[in-house]
């Protein structure tokens, strides 16, 4: 806390220190930023993080980010809903979607499985997924979690739970370096990963 600042500048460079990738200085930017801004533009910006909180929710059936009881992909008809691809969150069913080929639709884990850092399935929406795929007529779901220990090993365990239930489970192709981040990939290795899934072994 700077002594020569008023204490409302304090908190606000406090607060946005907290937000990732935000350090103490470009905190500081950034709230003098606000400072200097137009009234009705910082009141602006309060106004669309108010709004985010109010109205954003998770939808009913993929977990994906909405602001009804559904999202806008499942209640697009022109998605081919006989494929589900599997994320862990919605920043990576986002970088599957830049690349315009996903015509599907999505179920959003909410993590992986990470005994370790005490996440277990029970913790993510693994038994909604299930029942999905009890219910729909679904004939391949796609796993789509990262490349990693915890994504293989949240993939694999997926897998195992669907497999009896006759569906084709694929996984996306190699394009995708181990231990990367889904939502840190580029387009084209992204298109590669789609175009060249296989199927879970």
């Amino acid at each position: 806390m700077n002594s020569a600042y008023t204490q409302s500048l304090n908190k606000l460079i406090e607060e946005l220190a907290k937000l990732p990738g935000i350090g103490p200085k470009t905190a500081e930017r950034l709230a003098f930023h606000i400072l200097k801004a137009d009234k009705n533009e910082a009141i602006a910006l309060a106004d669309a993080i108010m709004k985010l909180k109010s109205s954003i929710r998770q939808c009913k059936q993929c977990h994906n980010l909405s602001e009804g009881d559904l999202c806008s992909i499942c209640t697009d008809d022109r998605r081919d809903k006989s494929i589900i691809c599997v994320v862990e969150q919605f920043q990576d069913l986002i970088a599957l979607e830049k690349t315009g080929l996903c015509k599907w639709v999505y179920h959003v884990l909410g993590g992986h499985i990470a005994p370790l850092e005490n996440i277990e399935p029970e913790d993510l929406t693994i038994e909604h997924l299930l029942s999905r795929l009890r219910s729909e007529k679904i004939t391949e779901v796609v796993m789509a979690t990262n490349p990693t220990v915890e994504g293989d090993g949240t993939a694999l365990y997926i897998g195992s739970l669907i497999k009896p239930l006759g569906i084709k489970v694929t996984r996306l192709a190699r394009g995708l370096p181990g231990g990367s981040q889904i939502e840190y990939a580029g387009g084209a290795v992204l298109t590669d990963a789609i175009l060249g899934r296989c199927e879970l072994e």
